[in-house]
């Protein structure tokens, strides 16, 4: 029986000694999706969720042109505080004045969040249907975690 104390005493030592490396190194990056962020209104191509990001950020995909208002819709950049570090709008060439799909595409320019703590690698993509008419009904909007490079 004393053995098994001691064999159970090196296995959770082991285990805290390895949670306080994996906590103080911070959790691994994931790896970006497989597949993009898609639904029946929107799909984004480019970057993928989890990607690890550079300026300028390239931004890719399609949406229904419901969520275009004069063939633009904006798009922000956050730190993982939710601090916007840059905004723009993505344009289409294709005709938006449609409920197809159409193909947007736009580049982000920001400057990497510095700070302290493990969440200034993270931040947010957030693409945001144009809604002229302010009212909330109308909004909309897709977010994806990105990790600045």
């Amino acid at each position: 029986m004393g053995i098994m104390k001691r064999i159970l005493t090196v296995i959770v030592v082991a285990a805290a000694a390895a949670a306080g490396v994996w906590l103080l190194k911070g959790a691994p990056s994931p790896a970006p999706s497989a597949t993009p962020l898609a639904d029946d209104v929107f799909i984004l191509d480019e970057p993928l969720p989890g990607a690890v990001v550079s300026s300028p950020l390239t931004i890719r995909g399609k949406a229904r042109g419901t969520w275009f208002f004069e063939a633009s819709f904006p798009v922000t950049l956050t730190n993982w505080d939710g601090l916007i570090i840059a905004q723009h709008y993505c344009m289409t060439a294709g005709e938006w004045m449609t409920t197809e799909f159409v193909g947007f595409e736009c580049e982000l320019e920001f400057t990497r969040p510095d700070g302290p703590g493990d969440g200034t690698n993270r931040g947010f993509l957030i693409l945001h249907k144009d809604n002229p008419s302010g009212l909330p009904e109308h909004d909309d909007s897709r977010e994806i975690m990105i990790h600045f490079e």
